[in-house]
């Protein structure tokens, strides 16, 4: 038996399930499935305030801190991968342009502890790693301690729920039972550290091909709120087994991005004078 469809347009998922001042997942698969497509759609609905999560964003979290969109960052690390800083970022950070952001910083696997002690439902879980870094200054929420068994110094990594995780996947069924392929990072602790899950599909398919690979199905439907059609949603970051990592793209937003004039007419040629996903597919495909 089929269950409720829970397909809706991009637009509609942003609008209705990433407000003002939430904390949002906006890339899950390190340096792949990152989901540009929403950040854009997020910076033309002009969202304010919000909280973004990743252990590597490339350079979306960038672009969303150029656009104003972003008061706080919770990251293992900010820039553009293929170049280096991001240039936003570092205005932001030095210099409050275009407003001051905070800054949470996390490694890697903290930063993945943190969402898997939210997964699984407990308030911290304990770790070897980060002793004798500075995250133990930085961080409130990854914190020394004292193993109550063996009396070892550990570190108490705080559990991090997300308000929504915006994942990109491979494929998935209309009801949100979704197939993710090559490095998954984060994204099966993002799906269960949040409170609300939408997913942009590169492909949507009948559930019998779900279940044909249940190994692969790490997004149950039952955590999902929407699912979004959205081939070559992760552009210009790759999507295993449909399309590479466009290096010139990044290469270009590196070098205009280093100004903020040159920023902003970036951002007006490939996100505000865009009407939705399926125009910017038309605009790069010219």
């Amino acid at each position: 038996m089929t269950g409720v469809s829970k397909l809706t347009s991009l637009e509609e998922a942003v609008r209705r399930f990433v407000p003002d001042g939430c904390t949002v997942v906006l890339g899950a698969g390190l340096e792949a499935l990152i989901p540009f497509a929403c950040g854009y759609e997020i910076v033309r609905q002009k969202r304010r305030g919000l909280t973004l999560v990743a252990p590597i964003s490339d350079m979306l979290f960038d672009v969303l801190i150029g656009a104003g969109a972003v008061e706080r960052v919770i990251a293992a690390w900010v820039g553009n991968v293929s170049e280096g800083s991001g240039h936003n970022f570092r205005r932001a950070v030095e210099h409050s342009e275009p407003n001051r952001i905070q800054v949470v910083d996390h490694s890697n696997l903290t930063l993945a502890l943190a969402l898997h002690a939210a997964a699984l439902g407990v308030p911290y879980l304990p770790a070897r790693t980060a002793l004798g870094t500075d995250l133990l200054a930085s961080n409130p929420h990854v914190q020394p301690m004292v193993c109550p068994f063996t009396g070892d110094r550990l570190v108490g990594v705080e559990a991090l729920r997300p308000d929504v995780a915006v994942l990109a996947v491979q494929r998935a069924d209309v009801e949100g039972n979704a197939h993710v392929i090559g490095n998954l990072g984060v994204v099966k602790d993002a799906a269960r550290a949040a409170g609300t899950v939408v997913l942009l599909a590169e492909e949507i398919v009948a559930s019998e091909v779900i279940r044909e690979e249940p190994n692969r199905t790490l997004v149950p439907g039952f955590l999902v709120s929407a699912v979004v059609h959205a081939p070559r949603g992760c552009h210009p970051s790759p999507c295993y087994g449909y399309y590479d990592r466009d290096h010139e793209f990044f290469h270009h937003y590196h070098a205009v991005s280093r100004t903020r004039e040159g920023f902003l007419a970036w951002l007006d040629e490939w996100v505000l004078s865009v009407s939705d996903h399926e125009d910017y597919l038309r605009r790069l495909s010219g």
